[in-house]
This record gives C-alpha cells, structure tokens and sequence, in this order.
C-alpha cells in the first residue's frame, strides 16, 4: 500500500485548493454566519463545484460520476476544510452517493444518484438519537403497517438534516435498544407529513439539524437495502464517512497549523519574533510530526476503502482517532501561541478550534473509536 499520492489524485487536490482559495476563503464561511444563513452553504458555490464534478466522485459513470472512489473526494475535502469551505458535500456526495449506491435497488440507484452527481439533489443520514454516536442504541421505531412503515421518534446532530432533500434514517423494525440485529435504513422525503426540523446553533456554525419524525409513512419501496440488514450497512456508511471526516480534519489540522507558523514568524515580543523562542519551536515541530502521522494514516485508511480490504473497519477507527487528536492537539496550541488574540472573532484561527471540538465528535470520538479499534485487533 502506496502512502503518496497519485498523480490524478495530487491533480485534484489542486484543483480542489485553487478553488477554495479563490471562490470560498475563509472571509466566505464568515459572511455565511454573519448573515445568519438558515443552510449555511452557498447555492451558487455548490453550484461551482458540482460543475467540477465533486459530487459524483463517488458515483458510477453509468449515473452520471467519475467513479474516482473515496480517495478523490478526500483529498478535495481536505483542501476545501483549510477554508472552511461550507457545502453539503460530505452528506451528499460521501455518505448519500456511497449508502445509496451500495445499497440501493436498481430503481433507487436510476432514481437518486444521477440527481446526487450533478448536485440537484442533497442528502443528509440521520443516526444517533442521543449526544453519544452508538448506531445500535437506535430506538426510532418503523412499525409495519400493510405495505408501508410508519416511523416514530427521534434523531439528533444530523449533519446537513436542516437543507437536505432527501433523508436516510436508521429505524429499528426489531429487538431492542443495544441490539446490533433489527435495524433497518429508510429513504425518507423530509417534506413527509409528520417530520418536524429543528435546526442546532452549532459553535462550528455548520448545518445540523434534530428531526422528530412523528407516525410518518413510508412506503415499503423505500427501504434502502435489506429489512433488518440495516446494522452491518450503517456501520459501512459510517466508516467510509469516518475516513472522509478524517480527511477534512486533517485539512483542518494543516491550515491551523500554516496559520500559526506564520503567525510566528510575524509576532515580536520582547524585540524578537516569538518564532526563535525555542520553546515554541518544540511545540511547533511536534505539530507537525502529528500532522505527517495523520496524513498516513488517513491515506492508508482511504487506500483500505478503495481496495475493500477487511482492514477498512479498524483502520476507519485508527484514523478518525488520529485525526482527532492532532486536530485537538494543533487547534489548541494554535490558540496557546497566539495568546489573546486567538479567541477574539477578528481572527480566524478560533473558526479552527470550533471546528475541532465538534468534529471530534462526529460519528464518534477519539475514545469510542480506540475501544473499537482495540476490540477489532482482538485485545
């Protein structure tokens, strides 16, 4: 397994890079919280990039992608996160493209996915009912009803739930709260009668949303996969999202990290730039050994996805672990070297740490992901 780069794959990080720098900086993301935006994404940024073709990366040629797999959309994730480049992107292209297009009938697959490559349609995956990410503490209920299913209860943090225009819910049609068994996945039109939006004020300002659903039916042709096959499909959905976040994070990581190196090389205390303060030079370097380490092991964990190795579900968890903690590690420290001035809003370095705080968080934390990672490695 190959820890570079290839050189289509460096050829889209490119282009991912220029296109952030120059149509979404970081000013973008802050004019979008400013103004209070209730999708917090641009219409016509998202336009942009599903005209490069971003949202297809995922998807077949036949329904309209490039069929590049999850290591292109990374590396244009992790360009697009050193500016904070707001979209529906990772619902939609990573978890709606990969869920529907694995698991999805022929019709479903014709119906949704060429809508999905060209960016008319978004999508969002509503899991977790509590603060804490288990898949199996699922308790929303679809109760067979004649041909159809009726969905009671709740879902919490659903990334993009507040904008998205089509829904994939994990319902549970059996056993008990805990189980991994009696899970099933619904495709779910969230204009439905009886689904109630509520959008989150987030610190990181990005689209979450809770969303009640309330005896809402659906019809037994929406089942996205196999009935009470819904356990083992969210848990690959979920690591091929794991790698992705990982990705953005380590994205996150590395912009917070060129910020503060710059910010060393410019600060003067006490007549001299604070950049020659050997202290801080250790700090520094230990950034950056985190960040090379991070970059292995998403690549590895990518490389895994692409290849569907058996290894994909422990080095899902490796990574997201890894990412977590240097993006825990870096935003803190980028915030310790630029003393007050990191947490005053003029500067955005502080956009970085709200970030990290919640994207550690997202489909598990550092320490869910060691437990699981150690479980898989039989320890």
């Amino acid at each position: 397994m190959k820890l570079i780069l290839t050189e289509e794959e460096q050829f889209l990080k490119d282009t991912a890079k220029s296109f952030a720098e120059e149509r979404s900086p970081i000013t973008h993301f802050r004019s979008l919280r400013d103004m209070s935006d209730p999708m917090l994404w641009d219409k016509n940024i998202w336009n942009e990039m599903s005209k490069l073709g971003w949202p297809g990366i995922m998807i077949p040629e036949e329904f309209g992608g490039s069929n590049f797999g999850l290591s292109g959309i990374c590396v244009v994730l992790q360009e697009c996160a050193k500016t904070l480049t707001p979209s529906p992107l990772f619902a939609s292209g990573v978890l709606g493209a990969y869920a529907i297009n694995n698991y999805g009938t022929k019709e479903q697959k014709e119906k949704y996915l060429p809508l999905i490559a060209n960016g008319e349609l978004t999508t969002s995956v509503a899991v977790d009912e509590s603060s804490h990410h288990n898949p199996y503490n699922t308790v929303l209920i679809a109760k067979k009803s004649s041909d159809e299913y009726i969905l009671s209860g709740k879902k919490n943090f659903v990334i993009d739930g507040t904008s998205s225009d089509l829904l994939i819910v994990l319902a549970r049609t059996s056993g008990e709260k805990g189980d991994s068994t009696g899970l099933t996945l619904f495709l779910v039109d969230p204009t439905n009668e009886g689904i109630d939006r509520i959008k989150l004020e987030m610190a990181d300002s990005r689209n979450y949303a809770n969303i009640i659903f309330d005896n809402v039916k659906i019809s037994s042709k929406n089942i996205l996969g196999d009935i009470e096959a819904g356990g083992e499909a969210i848990d690959d959905v979920l690591d091929i999202g794991r790698i992705a976040m990982s990705a953005e994070m380590l994205g996150n990581s590395e912009a917070a990290f060129e910020t503060t190196l710059d910010y060393l090389k410019q600060r003067k205390q006490f007549g001299v730039l604070i950049g020659s303060f050997q202290a801080l030079q250790h700090r520094a370097a230990e950034m950056f050994c985190e960040i090379e380490l991070t970059k292995s092991s998403v690549i590895a964990a990518m490389r895994a996805a692409d290849e569907r190795s058996n290894d994909v579900q422990r080095l899902s968890s490796l990574a997201k672990t890894v990412a977590g903690e240097t993006l825990h590690l870096v935003s803190n420290e980028a915030i310790q070297m630029h003393g007050g001035i990191g947490v005053t809003d003029e500067y955005d370095i502080g956009f970085f740490l709200k970030r990290a705080r919640v994207a550690e968080q997202i489909f598990g934390s550092a320490k869910f992901h060691t437990e699981r990672y150690a479980n898989l490695s039989g320890f």
